[in-house]
């Protein structure tokens, strides 16, 4: 998980990073592959929920503030917001989008405007690691 404040999750790679934290599970469980167990049973079993994309996400969350509130170029490198022309193609996810639809924060604005006070973006991270992905 070293670096993971600056990955884009997508779909995919959350649903590969699901798959690889149930994969430990049940190898520490000593669930064998070929035992017909759902993931919901062996969630249950481990006593825990899903903690791997929360953590990853409350990771960048916490870097997202930090950067936001020296307002340096890290900033503008993070916020996406740079002079030129945008690539062609189908835009790449920014971080900010995928903070957006975890904090389920309206407009990224809200998010940004929520980092320059401390107690509110804490909040809103405690809030979103409570309800989970």
């Amino acid at each position: 998980m070293y670096g993971c404040e600056a990955w884009t999750i997508s779909k995919q790679t959350q649903k590969k990073l699901e798959a690889t934290e149930m994969w430990f599970l049940r190898r520490m469980l000593r669930i064998s592959w070929t035992a017909k167990k759902t993931n919901d049973t062996v969630l249950e079993e481990a006593h825990t929920t899903r903690l791997l994309i929360s953590k990853i996400r409350k990771r960048q969350a916490t870097f997202f503030g930090h950067v936001m509130r020296r307002e340096k170029l890290e900033n503008l490198v993070t916020t996406g917001m740079l002079e030129g022309k945008r690539s062609r193609g189908k835009q790449r996810e920014k971080l900010i989008e995928g903070l957006e639809d975890w904090l389920k924060a309206r407009k990224s604005l809200e998010a940004i405007e929520a980092t320059k006070d401390r107690k509110k973006w804490r909040t809103m991270i405690a809030n979103a690691v409570k309800q989970g992905t």
